[in-house]
Formats: structure tokens, C-alpha cells, sequence
């Protein structure tokens, strides 16, 4: 829990605040972005809720932190307690935002798929009785999407209490050698009818997005939604190969998407033809002389 001897100089007065534990990976930021604003290499309040939503916000922000470094002057068990069971978050269609983020994975998204065919788990947040128990009402997991190397947390564990078939791909699956499937080469694998398993390269070598009903691609750390400049964005440092990410943008353009959900950056939903036309910009921006991304940094395309 947060320290509050270790409180940010930089957070306005009030009930919540944020102390110097925080790792800086945007989840606070997504869960109640009327109070909480990056500053430097800390998130931290910038506001102090003003309205019931924005205090509950507030409180789902405290329990999805993975770190535990956002707290409050004043206790309020109640208001605790329903951020806490309010995980994982109605997103649309069968499709939820987990919560719950993991340290292990610099704290990414998670999400949760509930399908008649057999649910699917992607990426993986922290291990918990609470969501456990929250799986089994939704009638447990069948598979277990691991998107790159950096983002499999807990699913082991998983695995093993829902007997889950994990999925990842051949390049970064040193992180779960014991997957019971394993992707292999570069080329998109169907799974059932609704679902398609992208090898996207780049990030790292064993990248992977998952497109879910032609609606929903789940994008790991190869593509997100940048909130502050209100385009899409795709990795400039931390970059295993940037010709491999290159090519393999440019690849998604033959998929047609209008969620993308990222393990880190903000998750958007455009109708199809927008969602082509923001992609279209991110390659013709990102592959100009140099750019700058401001989650991931700044990289000549020499590099």
C-alpha cells in the first residue's frame, strides 16, 4: 500500500496521492484521467476528484496499480470494496478490461473474452483469489493468450487452476516453455471461427496481436492509442527489429479492427474505415526521418 511519508511533492493537497513506489505505467492515467496526469517519471494528482465518479474512478485506479502506490489520507472501506468487486469492466460485446495489473508486466492491461465457444484470458494480471473466483462465474478460461515474452505475470497459474491452453508465439516462448501451443513462422493462424492469432514482430521477436470477431485487436505492446496526441502509436524504443515492426504495422492494414486494446497506451474505438486511415498515418508518420513517441521515447529511423 502507499506510503504517505513517501507522498509526491508534486500532488495537489486533498484525499489521494500518489508516492515516489510509482513505476510510471499509465494505469491511473486510463482508470481516472480527471485526476491523475504524468509528471516526469511519476504519475500523480493533478485534481482531486470533484464529482462520485471521479472519486470511484479514483478508487479503481488504487486497486489497479500495480505496485500499490496510489493512497488516501481518509479510509473509506466501503468505496474500497465496490472499486475492488467492480473488476473486471464491462468494454463491449463479451469483451472486458481485467484490472488488477500485474508488476511483473511493468504493470500491462489484461483483458477477459467470454465467448459461447470457451472464454479467453489475454495477457496476464496479478494472481488473485477475487478474480479467480470472478473467472468461475464467468464459466472459467479455456485459453490463454500471451501476447510477448514480457507480459505472461501469472499465467501459469492461471493455466493450472482452469486447466488453460496458453498460447504464444515460438520466438518468446523462453517466458513459457511449457505452453500447450505453441505459434510458429509469420503468418496469421485461425483459431475457431472468431479468432486470429497475428504475428507482429518487431517489439520483440515473438510479438503477437489477437483480433477477435474482426472488432477487436488485442495489441500487446505493437500498437496503441495515444491519448494526449490523439493518434495511434506503435513502439520506437525498447525495439527488438524496427524494420520487422515496420513491415508488420504495415501488415495489419490487410485486417479490418475497430478496437485496439494494447497490454500499455490507451485502448480506442473508431468505425473501421477510421481506424485503416489512423494506421495509415501512424506508417506514414513513424517511418518519416525520426518521430517521437512520448511513452516509449524518441528513435531515428537510422537506429
Amino acid at each position: 500500500m502507499a506510503n504517505i511519508s513517501k507522498r509526491l511533492s508534486s500532488n495537489v493537497e486533498g484525499n489521494f496521492f500518489v508516492d515516489s513506489t510509482c513505476i510510471d505505467c499509465d494505469t491511473c492515467r486510463q482508470l481516472a484521467p480527471a485526476t491523475f496526469v504524468e509528471d516526469g517519471d511519476y504519475s500523480t494528482v493533478f485534481q482531486q476528484p470533484k464529482t462520485p465518479k471521479e472519486e470511484f474512478a479514483a478508487f479503481q485506479a488504487l486497486i489497479a496499480c500495480p505496485v500499490g502506490s496510489i493512497g488516501t489520507v481518509k479510509k473509506n472501506p466501503t468505496m474500497l470494496s465496490k472499486a475492488q468487486t467492480s473488476f473486471p469492466l464491462s468494454i463491449e460485446d463479451g469483451v472486458y478490461y481485467v484490472g488488477f495489473n500485474s508488476e511483473k508486466s511493468f504493470g500491462a492491461h489484461s483483458y477477459f473474452i467470454q465467448h459461447p465457444g470457451g472464454n479467453w484470458l489475454v495477457d496476464s494480471p496479478r494472481y488473485l483469489k477475487q478474480l479467480v473466483q470472478a473467472f468461475e462465474e464467468f464459466g472459467g478460461i479455456r485459453y490463454i493468450f500471451l501476447s510477448h515474452r514480457d507480459d505472461v505475470a501469472e499465467a501459469a497459474r492461471y493455466a493450472k487452476v482452469f486447466n488453460a491452453i496458453r498460447i504464444i508465439h515460438q520466438a518468446d516462448a523462453a517466458a513459457m516453455p511449457d505452453a500447450e501451443k505453441i505459434i510458429k513462422g509469420e503468418k496469421a493462424v485461425q483459431v475457431g471461427m472468431e479468432y486470429r492469432c497475428i504475428p507482429v514482430p518487431g517489439h520483440t521477436p515473438g510479438s503477437m496481436a489477437l483480433l477477435f470477431k474482426n472488432r477487436f485487436l488485442f495489441s500487446g505492446d505493437h500498437l496503441w492509442w495515444d491519448r494526449d496526441l490523439q493518434h495511434l502509436g506503435t513502439p520506437q524504443n525498447l525495439v527488438w527489429n524496427n524494420a520487422q515492426l515496420e513491415r508488420y504495422t504495415r501488415k495489419l492494414l490487410e485486417h479490418s479492427f475497430e478496437w485496439v486494446l494494447p497490454g500499455h497506451g490507451e485502448r480506442i474505438h473508431l468505425p473501421c474505415a477510421e481506424m485503416k486511415s489512423a494506421l495509415e498515418q501512424l506508417i506514414q508518420r513513424r517511418w518519416s526521418a525520426h518521430s517521437v513517441d512520448p511513452f516509449f521515447g524518441v528513435q531515428d529511423k537510422s537506429d
